[in-house]
């Protein structure tokens, strides 16, 4: 029986908000009662795009641990998931080779994110962002993950991934055969879409998904955000002159009414359909004003704890280093079996 093994990823990016919050982080916690899970801080897909979008060493480094803080302050226990960072774990550059040449232009040329990140200076892109989705297949399948959880915006890596395991298990069944690992060597790894707001959307544009790139700050709920800053983002947030209606229907064409709602109802653990139950019908300053008691109660124990941790780098250090050990045992009999599956001579 094949192990329910969750594997998922967070960019170390800096400035971790509400949308990484409510549509990743809340659901890793859930998921640790019922997978094994891996959580990744993938640094090694934080240095596609240029140096001046990452940051630097110094701020890559500062990133990767406050995305590891945040893990730990909202609830993920490091001892019993496994939590590292992607670079320390050199399988998943040597499966993304492997995995480069099982995959097809076609089919990364099919993949809309690179046009999205990449722009009009497409020419300009470096090979690592074009080959984001490949190093993504060989993240999760370096563990053999049965699970994904993934946002509306990952479907289409995750499609491309079972892809690359399916064609790797048609290419290799020979081989996979003789070498006595099941026909499905790569399982091929099954969405998980939970909650409520899986995803986020700004404050100031109900129609932009929340990110840490928007200009204005006002747009977002950064996890580091004290109680003073949360309240005054949520009571400026932008919003339209109806009350708020009783029914789900009545968000219809009213992103930013629909956008808070969702928050409330995600922070709350309830239905949005509740949510209009109780507060259908009034005006959007009294519904601000439980939403800012709410996201405080909610966020700032997070955010203590997650400032605390951030400043303790030995502490944090170990959880990565005992984590990527952790990691490590797993990746490198997926990478021997590969090795002997393709047909490479290895170290025995």
């Amino acid at each position: 029986m094949t192990t329910q093994r969750v594997f998922s990823g967070v960019q170390p990016t800096g400035n971790l908000h509400l949308g990484n919050y409510l549509g990743a982080i809340v659901n890793f916690v859930k998921l640790q009662s019922s997978y094994e899970c891996i959580y990744c801080v993938v640094d090694l897909h934080a240095i596609t795009v240029p140096m001046s979008v990452w940051g630097g060493p110094d701020e890559l480094r500062r990133c990767t641990r406050e995305v590891t803080a945040a893990f730990i302050a909202s609830g993920i226990d490091p001892k019993k998931n496994i939590i590292f960072n992607q670079s320390q774990v050199a399988g998943h550059a040597e499966l993304t080779w492997v995995f480069n040449c099982v995959a097809r232009l076609g089919w990364l040329n099919r993949m809309t994110q690179f046009k999205e990140k990449a722009g009009k200076d497409r020419e300009n892109a470096s090979v690592g962002l074009y080959d984001y989705p490949v190093l993504m297949a060989a993240d999760i399948l370096l563990y053999r993950a049965t699970h994904v959880p993934v946002g509306e915006d990952q479907k289409q890596h995750l499609e491309l991934a079972r892809d690359i395991a399916q064609k790797f298990n048609n290419d290799f069944s020979e081989s996979i055969a003789a070498n006595k690992q099941p026909a499905t060597y790569f399982p091929l790894p099954e969405p998980v879409i939970t909650g409520p707001a899986t995803r986020v959307m700004s404050l100031r544009d109900g129609a932009k998904k929340m990110s840490k790139s928007d200009a204005s700050d006002y747009s977002r709920i950064n996890l580091s955000d004290d109680a003073d800053a949360i309240a005054q983002k949520i009571r400026k947030a932008k919003t339209d002159p109806e009350p708020l209606p009783s029914e789900e229907k009545g968000l219809e064409a009213r992103p930013e009414a629909d956008n808070l709602v969702g928050i409330f109802a995600a922070l709350s653990g309830t239905p949005k359909a509740d949510v209009l139950r109780e507060f259908g019908g009034a005006q959007f300053s009294g519904f601000k004003s439980n939403l800012v008691d709410l996201a405080v109660a909610k966020l700032s124990p997070i955010t203590t704890e997650m400032k605390r941790l951030s400043q303790d780098h030995a502490y944090v250090d170990s959880v990565l280093i005992d984590g990527g050990e952790r990691a490590n045992a797993i990746a490198e009999q997926t990478i021997k079996d590969v090795k002997d599956i393709v047909g490479f001579i290895r170290r025995k």
